[in-house]
């Protein structure tokens, strides 16, 4: 099973939407915990929900379930948290939350990505979902666009 992940900032909606279209992506899972902050610009949920059915013929949905909480969030992001231990305590609510088996695998039966806000993979909880469905479900090839 092939899963793609984005990140939309530092890019451009036609860079965003032209990596997407090129990786033949049908369904964007949004792993954001909050998908509607002025901030998130031509990501706003219902303007991407336009753009994605418009521009790449795709699917669009949101899946807090694979969101950090705001207190994991706040943490990292407001209060200079580290990485390491932003990546134990979501990989451990990934865990407690049970995702492998939660998570319908059906979801990925079309090409799939995941989109969060940060422009790579490196930190970001996008990669720590992939990795650990990859280590759980064992069938997972992942690609960051």
């Amino acid at each position: 099973m092939e899963v793609c992940s984005i990140g939309f900032t530092q890019k451009t909606a036609e860079q965003f939407f032209t990596l997407l279209r090129r990786a033949g992506i049908r369904r964007l899972l949004d792993v954001r915990l909050n998908n509607v902050s002025q901030l998130a610009g031509f990501t706003k949920r219902e303007d991407l929900r336009y753009f994605l059915r418009e521009i790449c013929g795709a699917d669009y949905r949101h899946e807090p379930l694979l969101a950090p909480t705001r207190e994991i969030l706040d943490e990292y992001k407001k209060h200079k948290g580290s990485w390491p231990a932003y990546e134990e305590k979501f990989l451990a609510l990934m865990a407690d939350r049970k995702i492998e088996d939660s998570l319908d695998r059906a979801l990925f039966a079309i090409p799939t990505a995941l989109l969060c806000s940060e422009p790579t993979a490196e930190h970001c909880h996008r990669r720590l979902v992939l990795d650990y469905l990859r280590d759980k479900w064992g069938d997972l090839t992942i690609t960051h666009l």
